[in-house]
């Protein structure tokens, strides 16, 4: 997948996995992760599929509708494209926390409904339900944030509660911030996710 790697400072094993949103490009929140830990190594990645050339992780059948045979397979992709990066760039594989936005949260989101221990935690901005009627694995004690917006056009209020409680019901510690905003991605909620972070994962 293709990648930016950026090493973090001595004494730092965290690695964040940066996941854009449809549209977007591995550079995209390079600026979020400086803001949530600036000392972190950087692992940000590209997805592989293209909706009218607009760079996704994995396809949809229509706004909202995500084709789910192809979310299963990007997401092992992405899966085993960490333990092959862990390698490559000599990290610890059980430090990645994920900050993804959008389509980026979804993916992120998805390997937490299918793998356990893929990630030390996940900071989702504006993310969906990735599947339903499903066993999620174990994530006992997992740290998540999910950042909502209350009149987000594409990704409905419902979609937060109910993904907060998957979440929670398969053992995450979840905790969801709202904002009076639509679907941008916006400063205040980059900052409650980095107060979150200081409090959960230093």
């Amino acid at each position: 997948m293709k990648h930016i790697f950026e090493q973090g400072k001595p004494g730092n094993e965290r690695v964040l996995l940066l996941l854009h949103g449809t549209g977007g490009t591995e550079k995209d929140l390079l600026t979020v992760a400086s803001m949530i830990d600036p000392d972190a190594s950087i692992l940000s990645v590209r997805g592989n599929i293209l909706e009218n050339g607009m760079p996704r992780f994995f396809k949809r059948l229509r706004e909202g509708v995500f084709d789910e045979e192809d979310l299963i397979n990007r997401t092992k992709e992405l899966n085993e494209f960490l333990a092959e990066a862990a390698d490559a760039y000599d990290f610890d594989r059980n430090k990645v926390v994920a900050i993804g936005y959008s389509n980026g949260a979804n993916i992120a989101g998805s390997l937490l409904f299918h793998y356990e221990k893929s990630l030390e935690g996940a900071l989702l901005f504006h993310p969906m339900v990735p599947r339903r009627g499903i066993q999620l694995p174990v994530q006992k004690a997992l740290p998540v944030f999910i950042g909502a917006g209350e009149n987000d056009p594409i990704c409905p209020a419902q979609e937060t509660v109910d993904l907060k409680q998957m979440l929670e019901d398969a053992g995450a510690q979840v905790t969801d911030h709202w904002e009076r905003s639509g679907h941008q991605l916006t400063e205040l909620e980059v900052k409650a996710g980095r107060n979150w972070y200081e409090k959960h994962l230093i």
